[in-house]
């Protein structure tokens, strides 16, 4: 797992990079403030039903949840499954929306 701050990722966002980005939210959360990315539920990682995501073994996968926390357990997980370059969004959206207000 590595590490990204929300100003690289709206960097890399802004430069139009096609990411792979997660939030591990729950759907109630992703509602109110999301950064269009898929919706994939820390639960759903932590009881390994991760379809959705199994052709990104290999890739960069970007996972957001609020603060930090649920998204480094997620990465923690998918690691541990053998995906291979899993990223935490570092603070989450409280930081994004503290840096940048909420997203659109």
């Amino acid at each position: 797992m590595k590490n990204i701050t929300v100003e690289e990722l709206k960097q890399r966002i802004d430069s139009g990079e096609k990411l792979h980005l997660i939030d591990c939210r729950e759907a109630h959360e992703y509602e109110e403030a999301n950064l269009g990315a898929q919706l994939v539920p820390l639960g759903k990682i932590q009881t390994m039903q991760v379809d959705e995501l199994e052709d990104l073994r290999e890739e960069e996968i970007i996972i957001h949840c609020r603060s930090g926390q649920r998204s480094m357990m997620a990465c923690m997980m998918l690691d541990s499954m053998g995906f291979s370059n899993t990223v935490n969004v570092e603070g989450g959206i409280l930081a994004w929306m503290e840096k940048y207000g909420k997203p659109k």
